[in-house]
């Protein structure tokens, strides 16, 4: 047993638990349930006790716990029980490809405190200071799925991440096509997402999707970091939360999105066009002749961006850097 075991049943309680249910439930004395639930105390866990009543946890723990999320979870969950917390990793996406190639099972969700080699798409390097976001990775096995289907699978992310967003906090976030979610015009989230395929049949292994949510930055962390025009944080636009409690709701909105995979691309095609910030503005985007200028005006049927341009012509984006005018 560890206090990990016990943060977990005391999490999951949802009210009040007796030294004497847990010391059952773990199959150890009530003794060592107090010694690990002081070790919690002593890391800030806000735990009330009472000598008739038993133990209260009274708010969510002053960390990110992997064993507090899997609690807030429902138990059929895809990734209840799997939830992982690191202090620091060089970037969540890589330590769990690297983990989904050594066989870890689907719905494995690694959190880390910090990223010392955070990524974004193209290569580009993603900021992930300790406790000023929330760095989450999940691990998604779909099988029986056509690849054109799976191609789709960012603009399900990025529908279901806006939604996370403001069912935690209530911030309306947009989504910047295909792969950011913006508040209030600024850069709020990056999503990368990264499919593998068998060597041998050339068929789809696993898909491990990677968000970073800016929470807690203010104004001079940005200007600090040459972002301060282009970034922004729930905290700074007014929509302070929680850390668990925004990757409780995440991974209930990714946890929902793979039950209604791929049968319901409908409904997030929909929300997606519905709160796609690049719709109706002047971009620009790499074609074969080079940089190209236009208006963004849809959202096809597999998330592709459709652009007027400048001169006439009419394009189909589907990868690359879009740049709104």
């Amino acid at each position: 047993m560890d206090k990990n075991q016990v943060a977990a049943l005391l999490a999951g309680a949802g009210g009040r638990v007796s030294g004497e249910e847990m010391s059952r439930a773990l199959g150890v004395t009530r003794a060592a349930v107090w010694k690990e639930m002081e070790a919690l105390r002593r890391e800030g866990w806000p735990i009330e006790s009472s000598p008739r009543k038993g133990y209260r946890l009274a708010g969510p723990p002053p960390a990110l716990s992997g064993a507090y999320i899997s609690a807030q979870l429902p138990p059929d969950s895809l990734f209840s029980g799997k939830v992982l917390v690191e202090p620091v990793v060089d970037s969540t996406n890589t330590r769990l490809k690297a983990m989904a190639a050594a066989g870890a099972p689907e719905g494995t969700a690694l959190i880390a405190e910090e990223q010392t080699g955070g990524r974004g798409t193209h290569g580009r390097s993603f900021q992930s200071p300790r406790g000023d976001g929330l760095y989450l990775s999940v691990l998604l096995r779909p099988r029986g799925v056509r690849l054109e289907d799976l191609l789709t699978l960012t603009g399900w992310v990025g529908a279901a991440a806006r939604r996370a967003v403001e069912r935690a906090c209530g911030a309306p976030a947009r989504i910047k096509w295909l792969n950011d979610l913006y508040l209030n015009g600024k850069k709020l989230c990056g999503i990368l997402t990264e499919l593998s395929f068998l060597g041998e049949s050339g068929e789809p292994d696993y898909v491990v999707a990677g968000m970073g949510i800016n929470m807690n930055q203010t104004a001079e962390t940005f200007q600090a970091q040459g972002l301060g025009d282009i970034a922004t944080s729930l905290a700074l636009e007014g929509f302070p939360v929680e850390r668990n409690h925004l990757a409780v709701c995440l991974l209930s909105a990714l946890d929902q999105m793979t039950r209604n995979f791929p049968d319901r691309r409908a409904d997030y095609l929909a929300d997606y066009r519905a709160h796609c910030v690049t719709l109706g503005r002047r971009v620009s985007f790499q074609g074969p002749e080079g940089t190209r200028t236009g208006t963004a005006s849809g959202v096809d049927g597999s998330f592709a961006l459709l652009v007027s341009g400048d001169d006439g012509s009419e394009h189909t984006v589907n990868s690359g850097t879009v740049t709104m005018l």
